[in-house]
């Protein structure tokens, strides 16, 4: 059993494929997914995207700087949302914020993520990593390193690895197992390049 998990989550989990802002019947079920996994004493990290409120081709003819600024701005509603939510339905967790001086969530210091996990408090990861042109892809095998995360795990609207968008093309293929090597090489979208390289480098599963 893993001791310490990194979960990244698209925005989407908190409104549903398609829709905008919160649902919270959709947050509900998510929150009781995650129950299990923190009843067996797994320590939970979460990074979270913001694709239930900002989405990258809709800001297109905007430069690419600004628009993955408000990016990073939607990553720290979602996850202050995130975190208030699982607090109501009985969790303890932190949102804490790449970006300083927001007010309700917690500065990105490493004693203090260390102290939370440790004590069985969920840690929701908001703003990314702070820069431009890196995804929350990027950002979740990052914070995977920092804390020594066990396992990266991708929530994904599909059932496993493909080759292909299994949602757009039909002849897409499932790959049961493969490398970091080959999942660059072949540019499997489930997640960036510089996602996959992370991990490779440090042997993040």
């Amino acid at each position: 059993m893993y001791r310490r998990v990194l979960l990244k989550l698209s925005g989407e989990v908190l409104s549903g494929e398609g829709a905008r802002g919160f649902d919270s019947d959709r947050t509900a079920f998510l929150i009781e997914e995650l129950r299990p996994v923190v009843e067996k004493g797994i320590q939970l990290a979460i990074v979270i995207g913001a694709g239930n409120i900002i989405r990258g081709r809709e800001l297109s003819k905007m430069r690419s700087s600004r628009a993955d600024e408000l990016g990073i701005l939607g990553t720290i509603m979602n996850s202050l949302y995130l975190k208030e939510s699982l607090c109501m339905n009985g969790f303890e967790a932190i949102a804490i914020s790449s970006v300083a001086g927001i007010p309700s969530l917690i500065e990105h210091r490493y004693d203090t993520i260390e102290d939370a996990l440790s004590t069985g408090k969920i840690v929701v990861f908001g703003g990314g990593t702070y820069l431009p042109f890196f995804t929350t892809d990027t950002a979740a095998a990052v914070r995977a390193v920092e804390i020594g995360a066990d396992v990266l795990i991708k929530g994904t609207k599909v059932d496993g690895v493909y080759d292909k968008d299994p949602k757009t093309n039909e002849e897409a293929r499932r790959i049961e197992r493969t490398t970091f090597s080959e999942a660059i090489k072949s540019r499997f979208e489930i997640m960036d390049i510089e996602a996959f390289s992370i991990c490779q480098r440090y042997g993040l599963p």
